[in-house]
């Protein structure tokens, strides 16, 4: 999965790299430059369970602008995700809400969205 969320990342503000142990289980975290806490981890789950996808889940990447929503979306479809919903203005939310949807691999719902204010 390390190398999905590489590939899907990558046109965004987001660097990777690994996790300490003293801030939980080990894995890796993408964070943002000036940043404290990282944005995004892949862990080992605390409860030492098998990791599973979750109902009524979605993880939302706040990206720069349009392109960036498109391009990590596009990203996702060619690192094996699936798509869940192209990139578009989604006025149920905001007007200016722009945001495309896809599954990782493992069925993780993503949403890469850009809009003022996030």
């Amino acid at each position: 999965m390390v190398a999905f969320y590489d590939a899907v990342l990558a046109p965004s503000d987001l660097k990777r790299r690994e996790s300490v142990e003293a801030a939980g289980p080990a894995g890796v975290i993408w964070y943002m430059e000036g940043k404290r806490c990282p944005q995004f981890a892949i862990r080992a789950p605390f409860d030492g369970e098998a990791a599973r996808a979750g109902n009524g889940v979605q993880v939302s990447f706040a990206v720069s602008d349009g392109h960036a929503v498109e391009a990590c979306w596009r990203a996702a479809l060619d690192a094996g995700g699936t798509d869940e919903g192209e990139p578009g203005i989604r006025v149920r939310y905001a007007p200016d809400f722009f945001a495309a949807y896809c599954r990782d691999p493992e069925g993780n719902k993503l949403c890469f969205v850009h809009a003022e204010g996030l």
